[in-house]
């Protein structure tokens, strides 16, 4: 028997150029009345990432199998060419090895590979799905081949395939304190690079207001001081109904990705198939606001969920849901006078005839550090296999 262990020592979560790195172990797990011919040899071992991609065939119309486009592989094959097939150096005498002797010592070997840039994220969604995968399959003597994958999540910043890495290692950010190779200066350099971008692109502050009106009049000021969040962030946003000339009963704002298929993958119209557009609701806040001035709301982005993106097959896009519940009476009284001469009782309506009506807004949600999703998010990051 035979234990192959495959560990991710950073996390299960890597930013697209980074280079990925998996220590995998191979042991012989023996008794110790075991002899040496119950030893076992390993025939060969190899690494490579994959991208699986599927495609709802109700949502999206795929080309023919002989098709050239690189993103409409078969689900059993690789969205895009993995940059090579890599043996892993399980000793210096070959891929054969005896593992006769390794009754409680371990046979660990490295594999480092950079992610492309040019690919999709890992993504779950409605219509198309990506999910990455590290395959390792190795095969013991006179055994039937054997898989072990270990899952992973990409995050995709766009703009980093046309960065070139400075020649000069000066220029490169480093540590005096730590002793790094060349691909480990890059890899830091990236992610240092990638950081600042982020930073830059939402640190911005500006107060932006928007006027709210149905037909009949303005219900309110909406403001929001950024449209550019990172995964991890809050929505914040406020709502002043004070200035309105139409009354508002009660609104709602959900945070939510639009799925969209491209036009040419659509499925044609009219066939009774589900629709190319799909949304899905990551956050919520619902309040009742008939005698409300000023309010405000704070909305999550999950570390868990997928940041904008666009493919050749399908597109991702971030934005504010808005519903606003308003009365179609303007003369309406809904608060008891202020002033009575007498004690009275005030009953407020039994039935309020009301409107109802949507706005969207548009935002931009961006990735983050993938360590602190592995963090806040955790997810396996050491997979095993006994063949």
């Amino acid at each position: 028997m035979i234990e192959v262990v495959a560990e991710l020592s950073r996390g299960p979560v890597f930013l697209a150029g980074e280079a990925l790195e998996c220590v995998v172990t191979v042991t012989n797990p023996l008794p110790p009345t075991a002899t040496s011919a119950s030893s076992e040899a390993l025939a060969w071992a190899s690494a490579q990432i994959h991208c699986q991609f599927h495609a709802s065939e109700s949502r999206v119309a795929l080309p023919p199998p002989d098709s050239s486009q690189p993103d409409v592989q078969p689900d059993s094959q690789t969205v895009f060419l993995p940059h090579r097939d890599y043996l892993l150096s399980l000793s210096e005498g070959g891929p054969r090895l005896p593992l006769a002797a390794l009754t409680t010592v371990s046979q660990p070997d490295s594999y480092s590979e950079v992610l492309p840039t040019e690919g999709p994220p890992s993504f779950r969604g409605q219509s198309v799905k990506y999910v990455y995968k590290l395959t390792i399959g190795c095969q013991r003597v006179n055994s039937p081949i054997t898989l072990l994958r270990v899952p992973l999540r990409v995050l995709v910043l766009t703009g980093l395939q046309d960065v070139h890495f400075p020649q000069d290692e000066a220029v490169a950010p480093s540590s005096p304190f730590l002793e790094e190779d060349d691909s480990g200066k890059k890899d830091s350099w990236l992610a240092e690079l990638a950081g600042e971008r982020l930073m830059a692109a939402t640190s911005c502050r500006s107060l932006h207001l928007y006027n709210i009106s149905d037909g009949r009049g303005k219900v309110g000021t909406f403001g929001i001081f950024k449209s550019v969040y990172r995964l991890g962030e809050d929505v914040v946003g406020t709502l002043n109904l004070g200035e309105g000339t139409v009354a508002c009963l009660q609104f709602s704002v959900s945070l939510q990705t639009e799925e969209r298929v491209q036009p040419e993958y659509q499925r044609r119209r009219g066939t009774g198939v589900v629709p190319s557009v799909s949304h899905v609701t990551h956050a919520r806040h619902q309040e009742s606001c008939l005698h409300t001035t000023r309010t405000s709301f704070s909305l999550p982005i999950p570390l868990c969920s997928t940041p904008g993106f666009c493919t050749a097959i399908v597109s991702l896009k971030w934005r504010l849901h808005f519903e606003f519940v308003t009365s179609r009476e303007p003369e309406l009284v809904l608060l008891p006078p202020l002033e009575q001469p007498e004690p009275a009782t005030w009953t407020g309506p039994e039935q309020v005839p009301v409107d109802t009506f949507s706005w969207d807004l548009p935002i931009k949600v961006l990735p983050t550090s993938p360590t602190l999703v592995s963090y806040a998010a955790p997810g396996p990051s050491t997979s095993s296999i006994t063949i």
